[in-house]
């Protein structure tokens, strides 16, 4: 008895011996493919025109991204049904060229706005985009004053709501012409003038390396003025690897070094033949 005990045991201890390791490795996968969680990470649904919104939803959910960017409040319940977020809702401008600093356009952006910020409160959400407009003509000084009267219109309503409106740095040398918030330097000055908690700046990584550059530095110095940032490789607005010149993982751990608790967007145009291939390198290079 004692000689089949023996056999019995040694047996057991073999088998654990051989399961355990496999077992550790599991553990250890598992764990690698978790987020350390210093970034919020989201991802614009325009970049994925192959893909349904549920089907990218479905994706980030597995991936670990927190939000969609860019979608419209028909689209919350769609957001809801995966736990995911709206992390910027768009839909209350009327074009990105035609806005705040045409007072001809105050009015109906006003009632546009004051519209979705209600859908954006009611949803649980926080963030609204919101664009400058094109300068057509106007200087800087002119397009400023505008832009404050316009903004002012409803950021008390914003603020009464608890929704943050901002607005988008695009560059004017690649992708749009004219526009008229397409530098730190005018961005800040509106957000100094305007002097509201409920009013920020999206800071594009891409539009403003394309710009002016500096990133690093323009964050360190800028950043209690950016509630949300944009990413894309330059030149190209394609992948954020090593194709392209900017260094995703350094940026993004002087933006965590900065406090930030908002999200990160991912806004480029994958290559791949599976953009979602795409999209899991991204987050991994930013998640630092």
């Amino acid at each position: 008895m004692k000689r089949r005990e023996a056999i019995k045991q040694t047996a057991l201890a073999s088998a654990f011996g051989i399961l355990l390791p496999f077992k550790n490795q599991n553990e250890k996968t598992e764990k690698s493919n978790m987020l350390k969680g210093n970034i919020k990470h989201s991802v614009c649904d325009w970049c994925y025109p192959s893909l349904s919104l549920e089907e990218l939803c479905i994706e980030a959910k597995r991936i670990g991204i927190v939000g969609i960017d860019l979608v419209k409040p028909k689209d919350f319940s769609i957001l809801k049904k995966y736990g995911l977020i709206s992390t910027m809702t768009e839909g209350a401008e009327i074009t990105q060229k035609e806005s705040f600093n045409d007072p001809s356009y105050h009015s109906e952006l006003k009632d546009r706005y004051i519209n979705h910020i209600d859908y954006v409160s009611k949803a649980g959400f926080k963030n609204l985009i919101c664009f400058s407009g094109n300068k057509k003509g106007m200087d800087d000084e002119t397009g400023l004053n505008n832009c404050v009267k316009g903004l002012k219109k409803i950021l008390s309503y914003a603020e009464k709501k608890n929704v943050i409106v901002l607005m988008e740095l695009f560059n004017s040398k690649v992708d749009h012409p004219d526009y008229m918030c397409n530098n730190t330097k005018w961005a800040i000055e509106l957000c100094k003038r305007i002097d509201s908690p409920n009013f920020k700046l999206l800071y594009d990584i891409y539009h403003m390396q394309i710009e002016e550059g500096d990133i690093i530095r323009t964050i360190n110095d800028n950043h209690l003025y950016f509630g949300h940032y944009h990413t894309a490789g330059v030149p190209g607005r394609n992948e954020i690897n090593s194709s392209q010149e900017l260094n995703y993982p350094a940026i993004m751990k002087a933006i965590v070094k900065t406090g930030y608790s908002g999200f990160v967007a991912q806004e480029f145009r994958p290559t791949r033949k599976n953009p979602i291939e795409s999209l899991e390198e991204a987050i991994k290079i930013c998640d630092v």
